[in-house]
């Protein structure tokens, strides 16, 4: 075997593929050129001196995997981290996030706590993100400097936003966005986001998806979070809301609703009919107490089901592991069922689930000969990951972000034995302080 030409050789370690046949190989080799996974083999034995690659990861002892990825996020949310907590969706959204938007969301603060947000899910295994929020390009390039795959969504709404105080001029930016991002894709992918139906006016919701289509990217939107939304919508439009949506032509392929928690058996005929998928939050509508989303049921349906962990602000972290853990348990005592939402299936919606919901499954989400190199490894010689009958069923309820010691996105290594690589993070941790001893002087 000739690996003169790899640029990163992972060798040792339990390789899962989260392939379709979600394969599992022991003391596997996986060789890494130019960004792309070029060949996986058992290793026999073999040893290879330092000429073999341009780096040689040993992963004994490790499990090798996909990285996570976060279908929804608004990752500048962690500023009001634990500012406001133990209140009702609506009241915490109204009385408190949007006016804390309104006097402290800039420029800076959205690059400096995204910085912060992309060294938390780094440092616990999230490869890729899709973020909402407003001034997205300060996000964007923040994923540049960091080096994260990310879809950036820049948001709308029917007030004057932080970053668009004048509503008309809304879409003229919104085409400029895409027009600058998207030769950046796949590493940054543009997309648009209209924060919810009660937010957004029929003219909104149809006007940005038209844009979306013509540039043929994402349509984001946060869809029944939670119940008084479907007393909203009937009141200003007469009918529920994944109809009122439907009936706009704003539900398609390239659609994602967010949160979901109220579906009816209608609701998820009319999202697997259009092709929507989906983002499960739980932790975050847990917390608000918003509800929980009829998950097992959409993904017998064929709805495509992905993970997020919403913004830090509701959740409040953005660990991919304890979301993976609350997901597999919210369903089975809802359900009263301890078979549903089995290990291998909630990794599947953190990894090829998630790319499938993005449109990047081509790309990432398994590890398999040709896709783009996002990995982590996780070190299994933990005290609460011993012993290992189940890789799967230690990762979703016994792992933990703090377990992930060395992340490639791309093909380059951007944390090892948990050192991050691309950002100061004591002076990141500083530049946000700053930021919160501001809100927190109002």
């Amino acid at each position: 075997m000739q690996n003169t030409d790899l640029d990163i050789l992972i060798s040792g370690g339990t390789l899962l593929t989260m392939s379709g046949q979600m394969n599992i190989i022991e003391n596997c080799l996986i060789g890494i050129k130019d960004g792309i996974i070029v060949s996986i083999q058992i290793k026999n034995g073999q040893t290879f001196s330092d000429e073999s690659a341009r780096e040689i990861i040993d992963a004994s002892g490790c499990v090798v995997m996909p990285g996570l990825i976060n279908t929804h996020t608004h990752l500048p949310m962690v500023a009001f981290r634990g500012k406001v907590d133990d209140l009702p969706l609506m009241d915490w959204l109204h009385n408190h996030i949007f006016p804390l938007e309104a006097r402290f969301v800039n420029r800076r603060m959205v690059y400096e706590c995204a910085m912060l947000a992309m060294a938390e899910m780094i440092l616990s295994g999230t490869t890729t993100f899709c973020d909402a929020y407003f001034f997205e390009s300060s996000v964007a390039e923040a994923a540049q400097v960091c080096a994260m795959r990310a879809v950036a969504a820049q948001g709308f709404a029917d007030f004057a936003t932080p970053d668009n105080p004048k509503y008309e001029k809304m879409m003229t930016a919104a085409e400029r966005f895409v027009n600058h991002w998207k030769p950046y894709a796949p590493m940054i992918t543009p997309a648009f986001f209209c924060h919810s139906p009660y937010t957004c006016s029929p003219v909104t919701l149809v006007n940005v998806k038209q844009v979306a289509r013509e540039a043929g990217i994402l349509y984001l939107t946060h869809l029944l979070e939670q119940r008084d939304e479907i007393e909203i919508i009937e009141k200003h439009y007469g009918k529920k809301p994944v109809r009122h949506l439907n009936d706009l032509g704003v539900l398609d392929e390239n659609t994602v609703a967010v949160h979901c928690n109220w579906l009816t058996k209608e609701d998820m005929k009319i999202l697997a009919d259009t092709g929507v998928g989906v983002s499960h939050n739980p932790e975050s509508s847990m917390k608000l107490a918003a509800g929980v989303a009829p998950v097992a049921e959409m993904l017998e349906r064929k709805i495509n089901v992905g993970l997020g962990t919403d913004g830090a602000a509701s959740n409040n972290d953005l660990d991919m592991f304890r979301e993976m853990d609350s997901t597999a348990k919210i369903h089975k005592v809802m359900s009263l069922n301890p078979t549903v939402m089995s290990a291998p299936e909630v990794l599947q919606m953190a990894t090829s689930g998630g790319a499938k919901l993005l449109k990047l499954d081509h790309l990432i989400g398994s590890i398999e000969v040709g896709k783009r190199a996002d990995i982590i490894l996780i070190d299994m010689n933990q005290p609460h990951l011993t012993p290992v009958y189940n890789y799967y069923s230690h990762l979703v309820y016994a792992a933990r972000g703090t377990d992930v010691k060395t992340s490639i996105i791309d093909g380059k290594i951007i944390m090892k034995d948990r050192k991050l690589l691309t950002i100061d993070l004591p002076e990141t941790i500083e530049a946000v302080n700053q930021i919160a001893r501001q809100i927190a002087d109002q």
